[in-house]
């Protein structure tokens, strides 16, 4: 299946890298590897993570402590957010 992103997504992807980055740069290749799998498996089988809120589903990174929002569209997943679990529940819901 094929993946869209909201336009956000880059900026909370550019802001986790930089804060790996001061610690490491094997930490925020990581980071990104991780990410990408995470993002791989949804795309392969949408419907693997668990339901998130009424049509958001929640793949949690295994390694880091951030998690992938997404919407499962008829062709295609949406990411919405790349967000650290302690941010607000609410946070990036309205992104679409």
């Amino acid at each position: 299946m094929r993946v869209g992103y909201h336009s956000a997504v880059q900026k909370d992807v550019n802001r986790i890298l930089r804060r790996y980055e001061n610690v490491s740069q094997r930490l925020a290749d990581d980071f990104w590897s991780e990410l990408n799998t995470f993002i791989a498996a949804a795309a392969a089988n949408p419907l693997r993570f668990h339901p998130f809120l009424s049509d958001l589903r929640r793949a949690n990174l295994k390694r880091f402590p951030y998690h992938v929002l997404y919407r499962v569209l008829s062709d295609r997943i949406r990411i919405i957010a790349v967000r650290h679990h302690k941010r607000h529940p609410r946070a990036a819901l309205n992104r679409r």
